[in-house]
């Protein structure tokens, strides 16, 4: 075993090297980040054989070794540098079979650069169903390099990638002839940089000659150095990167005419072309995508309603059998009315959760998602916003944190730092549980035009608002922020694919295990904590209100007075008074003291609201209901001022428009501050969305009321 050896796996966007890194590693993987930066890193061990042992880097997908952003920047950055932890002793550079011209840009680049490589045909199936027939024994000669034919989605072609890899680990003749020589025109310029910098290779000494100012290891005297080289023999570095670029196309033609034979009649579309001529229509692929959200919205409510019912009833039993079969006590009363309410709060929309996951992974799986960021860059464009917006603004519905940190791939500072800010409007999949438990109460459950179920109407507007809000925010912030900088959108939109079920399982699977595990533990430590503030008062307070009640209701049946003693003491308790001191601001917002306590404790997680909700009330209507599920004690909660049912219509939208906007998630502020390296942005997000928030939520219940 060799467990100092990396294999780098590089390619374009969506040419399979994911696919590829999942058969290698399979569940010997894990995430981090690179040296020295904040790009994900996503890395695992490979038995290439007995004795052999590997470490593979996943590197981020890129369209040449010139970079145009961060992610891109670090492939440069690893494959230039030898002295990197990450550098490979052999690249495995995956292309799309299907459009050698464009994907051999990379691979000869890299090849250049010194790198043992092997070349992996992927997607021959797809290359195939376009009457393409691609000979890798000649593009093997043509190249210089072991090419592999592989199957990324199905592993066929893995133990042949382990004999070349192999192969190349054992190879040790010297490099044969550039792809592309820089040596050939700049001779001079290339020899003095090699000398200066003890480097064995043309195309590298090139590298440090064009991108030495992006490089971080390379001081600031090297940079200044090489600036000088540069004035001395009046190098045009535009110029010649140009240059570069057209003759390695050029060069590559004639490679790809002599090992692709193409039986297709000229001219003829593929189906996939086909299809994006609607799919990409500026009118029918606008109306087909807001087809799609609705049967998504529509699905979540219909699919996950019976599994919803089955766990919010189930955990409503346990909690109710606990309850009778364990002595009365503190510590019963903490592991029914704090630890399993609030946890019973969460468990309750796996099912929601689940589906969105699902059929979100359907539509990456099968090509669809990428159509989906063409047609809305045309949009994104109205309001200053880069087409690479996209993908964060998207991933936003799941979760902030990642689609925050997915803004790397925007070249832009501006671009990037607008999507930053904007990203948290999208409603992530922590608000998905406030949104269903309020819809629920105050939605009917019936039906539209006999096809629309009139609360996943309810929840499509609520992500339409938070889209809305987003673009708008970010046309406000393109105002504030002026720059010269121009943002580009480029994309590779991938062929039509079947979805493949077992990583859509295990995209769901990871989704949901990861929801449940950090929510889990932020509400596990939030309930104990909560209940033990709502337990416990200062001084005599809970007391005092004891023997008051009880003296007031000394006659009263025995319901009515534990009812009384469990609200009036959580009144008279810690939390009780928490909420009593913000409650003069949120008043106008129709919130009581109750609902403040589930505010300040949803500062940690948005989705901590249900599960404080359901320890607020299990403790407060004194525990006798054992069976009675979150929704119902929500509905069955009264307003003390007016004595009709505390969340009206007006309530609850009003607090469903508070959490389209309010910026109530810790992990999120941190995610901001780590990408722009500074705490005046999240102080900005802060700032803006919570007021945002706070006068959306004022004029909806006032308008309601």
């Amino acid at each position: 075993m060799d467990a100092s050896l990396t294999i780098a796996l590089i390619g374009n966007p969506n040419a399979g090297k994911s696919s590829l890194f999942n058969q290698l590693t399979g569940l010997r993987q894990k995430t981090g980040n690179f040296p020295g930066v904040t790009v994900d890193k996503k890395s695992g061990t490979w038995p290439i054989d007995t004795q052999t042992t590997a470490a593979v880097v996943d590197l981020p997908g890129v369209y040449s070794i010139y970079p145009k952003s961060l992610d891109e920047q670090l492939v440069t950055d690893i494959l230039a540098n030898p002295a990197h932890p990450d550098y490979p002793d052999v690249a495995v550079v995956v292309v799309d079979a299907s459009n050698l011209h464009r994907n051999l840009l990379l691979f000869t680049q890299v090849a250049d650069l010194g790198v043992p490589t092997v070349l992996a045909l992927n997607m021959l199936d797809v290359a195939k169903s376009q009457g393409k027939d691609v000979n890798s024994v000649r593009l093997a000669m043509r190249l210089g390099v072991p090419v592999v034919r592989i199957n990324a989605r199905t592993g066929e072609g893995i133990d042949q990638i382990k004999k070349a890899v192999l192969g190349q680990l054992e190879n040790t003749t010297l490099p044969g002839k550039l792809f592309f020589d820089p040596g050939d025109e700049v001779a001079d310029l290339i020899a003095d940089t090699r000398t200066q910098y003890a480097l064995q290779n043309n195309y590298l000494a090139l590298q440090y000659i064009i991108q030495h100012d992006g490089f971080s290891f390379l001081n600031r005297v090297q940079q200044l150095a090489l600036d000088a080289i540069i004035d001395r023999y009046e190098f045009n570095e535009t110029a010649f990167q140009a240059n570069e670029t057209i003759t390695r196309y050029k060069r590559i033609a004639t490679v790809v005419a002599e090992s692709v034979t193409d039986h297709r009649p000229i001219g003829e579309p593929t189906w996939s072309q086909k299809l994006d001529r609607v799919l990409l229509h500026p009118v029918w692929g606008y109306a087909i995508f807001a087809f799609i959200l609705l049967l998504i919205f529509q699905a979540i409510f219909a699919w996950a309603q019976p599994f919803m019912d089955a766990i919010d009833s189930g955990v409503a039993w346990l909690n109710g059998q606990l309850k009778e079969s364990l002595p009365a006590g503190p510590l019963t009363d903490l592991l029914t009315d704090g630890i399993l309410a609030g946890i019973g709060g969460i468990l309750v929309f796996i099912p929601q959760i689940a589906f969105l996951f699902l059929l979100i992974a359907l539509l990456e799986e099968s090509g669809y998602m990428s159509r989906v960021m063409v047609i809305m860059d045309r949009i994104m464009r109205k309001f200053g916003l880069n087409g690479r917006s996209v993908v964060p603004l998207i991933s936003g519905v799941a979760c902030a944190v990642p689609a925050i940190m997915a803004t790397r791939s925007i070249g832009t500072r501006r671009d990037r730092l607008i999507t930053i800010l904007v990203t948290p409007l999208m409603s992530c999949s922590a608000r998905l549980p406030i949104y269903t438990i309020l819809i629920a109460l105050v939605v009917p459950n019936q039906r539209v035009l006999g096809v629309f179920n009139l609360q996943g109407l309810a929840l499509m507007f609520l992500y339409l608002m938070g889209l809305v809000s987003a673009l708008l925010a970010a046309y406000v912030l393109k105002l504030m922020l002026r720059t010269k900088e121009r943002g580009f959108f480029i994309m590779e939109l991938p062929t039509f694919k079947l979805p493949r079920w077992n990583h859509v399982g295990l995209s769901v699977w990871e989704s949901v295990r990861a929801f449940v595990w950090e929510a889990g533990r932020v509400i596990l430590a939030i309930s104990i904590v909560l209940w033990v503030l709502a337990s416990y008062g200062p001084g005599n307070a809970m007391q005092e209100a004891e023997t008051r009640v009880k003296r007031e209701l000394a006659n009263a049946p025995a319901d009515e007075l534990q009812n009384k003693l469990a609200s009036e003491r959580l009144e008279a308790s810690y939390a009780g008074h928490f909420g009593h001191l913000i409650e003069p601001a949120i008043r106008p917002l129709g919130y009581d003291w109750k609902i403040g306590i589930a505010l300040l404790s949803s500062f940690a997680a948005r989705e901590v609201f249900v599960g404080t909700m359901a320890t607020i009330y299990s403790i407060g209507d004194g525990g006798d209901e054992a069976g009675v599920t979150v929704r119902e004690r929500l509905r069955q909660e009264r307003n003390l001022l007016t004595g009709g049912p505390m969340y009206t219509p007006a309530l609850a939208w009003s607090l469903l428009v508070f959490y389209v906007f309010a910026m109530m998630c810790m992990s999120t502020l941190a995610a901001t501050q780590r990408e722009t390296k500074s705490w005046t942005w999240p102080a900005v997000q802060l700032a803006y969305m919570m007021v945002l928030a706070y006068l959306a939520a004022f004029v909806t219940y006032q308008c309601m009321a």
